[in-house]
């Protein structure tokens, strides 16, 4: 079936708002490590997927899936070793206080047991969110993303949901030196609102580095003076990683070893299966009690035999094959070659990221940070049909989104640099 045909049939078996990529839209058949291949047989360039951490379709892992399924694939009512080499290989990389995990099948359904977990704990529901989140796509989780309930569509959050601004040194309101404890104390101010209208907080739920929301790099001192607040509230302190985990910053294994601070949940999702349905949550042994109130858990493919050994196989391989490092040489040289590009072209206003975790907002003026959206959009589409693929994201949807499959390489760097610096001289031009 040719691509017309193909989306023909797509728009006539499915909603009208189940979104595709692209102006003209691409129809993948097959995926090779940090590349993808249409209909056609055209190769291109994926500088967009996070989910295949250690690369599309790696023989390895689809080698131990395959072996797995013609022996047993079933759920966790059943007791399994390779549910237990899973977990203590998966916590081996959390810090000492980290000692529970929960397996489950999307970052949708470990966000909402994140939730369960702090109210279980807190015996509260209030929870506070930054501008611009997203976190899963559930009706709770619809509640706790102002990127889709203040958007099309939306209708606003529940009063238990509290926002307080997205820690941007670049286009948020606080941008000096002083700019961490002043984003810091917006949280602590609704901690002070949550209190006078006599109710607790369960929860601050944040990405440690806020992807939907542009690609931000958080100050530091921020979050560990947001979790001191939290904290002293009675809260718990939740770490959406499901963009940054496993290496991907290059500098630390997880961005909140970065920032310095221990969360009371880690949540875990998409590259920890590399395309396969898996997820977690790891808590400390406390609020995993709470939780176990008399009340079953269970997810019927969360943590099947068949996900954990894809997941202990993904999580070898990233170690075996140095992919935290890996990512930190690239990323250190796609962002001096981006520098290099802003200094040339004022269409980019900002370049930030760490590792192959990088976004880079485009603006019409450097004043007033009009955003480029249009212009970013322009330039996907164009580096698209040069064979390379990436996205937009940001409040605005004017920030270039680049977080590639770990295995991406200084070639597939210099492939990149080179055709984005054409397309911006087309777009300026």
């Amino acid at each position: 079936m040719n691509k017309d045909e193909c989306l023909k049939k797509r728009l006539k078996v499915t909603g009208g708002n189940l979104s595709l990529g692209y102006s003209d839209p691409l129809k993948i058949v097959r995926g090779e490590m940090q590349y993808l291949f249409d209909e056609s047989g055209k190769r291109y360039l994926d500088a967009y997927n996070n989910v295949p951490h250690v690369g599309h379709c790696h023989p390895e892992v689809v080698e131990a899936a395959c072996k797995q399924m013609q022996t047993l694939n079933t759920n966790t009512r059943y007791l399994s070793d390779h549910f237990n080499a899973y977990a203590e290989d998966l916590l081996a990389t959390m810090p000492a206080a980290l000692d529970t995990c929960f397996f489950l099948n999307s970052a949708s359904e470990a966000n909402e047991l994140a939730l369960r977990l702090s109210r279980a704990v807190t015996g509260h529901k209030d929870t506070i969110v930054a501008e611009s989140a997203y976190h899963g796509h559930t009706t709770t989780l619809i509640d706790i993303s102002p990127y889709k309930h203040n958007g099309p569509g939306g209708t606003g959050a529940p009063d238990w949901v509290h926002t307080v601004p997205n820690p941007d040194t670049y286009r948020g309101k606080y941008r000096g030196d002083d700019a961490a404890s002043s984003y810091a104390q917006t949280v602590r101010d609704a901690i002070a609102q949550i209190e006078q209208s006599d109710r607790g907080l369960a929860a601050f739920i944040a990405e440690t580095y806020p992807s939907v929301g542009g690609q931000i790099i958080t100050p530091d001192g921020y979050l560990s003076t947001v979790y001191q607040h939290v904290r002293k509230a009675g809260g718990v302190c939740i770490a959406d990683e499901v963009q940054t985990c496993y290496g991907r910053i290059g500098n630390a294994f997880y961005a909140f070893d970065q920032q310095g601070v221990v969360p009371d949940v880690v949540v875990l999702g998409k590259p920890i299966g590399n395309g396969h349905p898996l997820a977690a949550v790891v808590t400390r042994r406390e609020i995993a009690d709470a939780f176990d109130n008399g009340m079953e858990f269970f997810s019927t493919f969360g943590g099947s035999t068949l996900s954990c050994v894809v997941g202990k196989k993904v999580l070898e391989i990233t170690h075996r094959d140095g992919l935290q490092q890996h990512a930190l040489e690239v990323g250190r040289k796609l962002l001096s070659g981006f520098d290099q590009l802003k200094d040339k072209y004022p269409l980019i206003g900002d370049v930030r990221g760490a590792g192959l975790f990088i976004g880079i907002e485009l603006v019409k003026d450097h004043e007033s940070l009009e955003p480029a959206a249009s212009e970013a959009t322009q330039i996907s589409n164009a580096l698209k049909d040069a064979g390379i693929l990436i996205g937009t994201d940001g409040p605005f949807h004017n920030v270039l989104k680049i977080r590639p499959p770990m295995p991406f390489s200084n070639d597939d760097a210099d492939e990149l640099l080179t055709s984005l610096a054409q397309c911006l001289e087309k777009v300026q031009s």
